[in-house]
């Protein structure tokens, strides 16, 4: 039972590691070992131990970057299908407790598609994750080769969560190579992850794919990544004369979710409140690259009314993913 009163706390960018899909990956792409891997690796007793400590009844889980957005199609899809069996069969562990969603083999679209409807229809996952730029090219996941899983999954009423990934190689050049030795979360979280997952996000009002999909559900984590923030300024700038015009505002507060996935800031979430309405934001940790006892200590303390509370910490979770 949650801390919160009796409420319900579902979060749902929490993340696990799969070693074969991991094994897959060298270099910069690589992951190590240490706590964190360990942790990542663990969804199990130890797992369920500490959300029963910190108050988190439920966790939707995805595959931490990078996955398998950066193979190609035929390497990708026995390696996401394979993924997705086992993380169904982590979750069939704990029914109660975890739920999942799917890794799509994005490098082939059109089995993306229907890897996502085999996930959603045969093992109850609630949406797909999908981590970053796609395939060696890099591209953009608003590119109209990859509207097939746009269209299935307004199909089947799912949302597909746009998660960050490690940014171009070109970006890191040009942005980051200076400052990545001694402050390598600048390329990450502390500023790349943002940057990128942010210019995605952009991309996908400005590509049409919205209006040809309308009942199209989008998630972005970390409050949004800047975009409430930015969202007068954005709307404002796209529709002066020279440019084509786009309703960015109506069209990103109706498509678009967010969650406060490593980003527990009272000023930042009360932007959001005020841009996107309290039914558009739903609980997330970030688990565990962000430990989870702060997550419900902060919505405990957090200067909203109960119903308010109650959305974010589930209802709208319910809601969305129809639990």
């Amino acid at each position: 039972m949650s801390i919160l009163d009796g409420q319900r706390v579902i979060a749902i960018e929490e993340h696990y590691l799969d070693p074969d899909i991991t094994a897959h990956f060298h270099g910069k792409d690589a992951r190590g070992g240490g706590p964190l891997i360990k942790k990542l690796e663990d969804v199990g007793a130890d797992r369920i131990k500490n959300m029963d400590e910190c108050g988190i009844d439920f966790q939707i889980l995805s595959h931490a970057p990078p996955a398998t957005q950066r193979m190609d199609g035929k390497e990708g899809v026995p390696a996401a299908i394979a993924a997705n069996n086992k993380l169904a069969e982590m979750c069939k562990a704990y029914p109660d407790r975890l739920g999942g969603f799917a890794m799509l083999p994005t490098g082939d679209p059109n089995a993306s598609a229907d890897e996502l409807e085999r996930c959603v229809n045969d093992l109850g996952f609630k949406g797909a994750m999908i981590h970053g730029l796609i395939g060696d090219d890099r591209d953009f996941i608003d590119n109209q080769k990859y509207w097939p899983i746009f269209e299935r999954a307004e199909a089947l009423d799912v949302p597909l969560y746009i998660h960050p990934a490690m940014p171009h190689p070109a970006v890191f050049d040009a942005y980051f190579k200076d400052y990545a030795e001694k402050f390598p979360a600048y390329v990450t979280a502390g500023w790349g992850f943002t940057m990128e997952t942010a210019t995605a996000g952009i991309r996908l009002v400005l590509s049409g794919v919205l209006d040809k999909y309308p009942g199209t559900k989008i998630i972005l984590g970390h409050l949004g990544e800047g975009l409430p923030f930015l969202m007068w300024r954005i709307d404002m700038a796209l529709n002066r004369p020279g440019n084509d015009g786009v309703k960015f505002r109506e069209l990103f507060t109706k498509h678009f979710y967010i969650t406060t996935s490593g980003f527990f800031s009272d000023p930042a979430l009360l932007c959001c409140i005020q841009e996107m309405s309290v039914d558009k934001i739903l609980f997330s940790v970030d688990y565990p690259f962000v430990p989870n006892e702060p997550g419900p200590k902060w919505m405990e303390n957090l200067m909203l009314n109960i119903d308010d509370k109650a959305k974010i910490l589930h209802g709208n979770a319910e809601k969305l993913l129809r639990m």
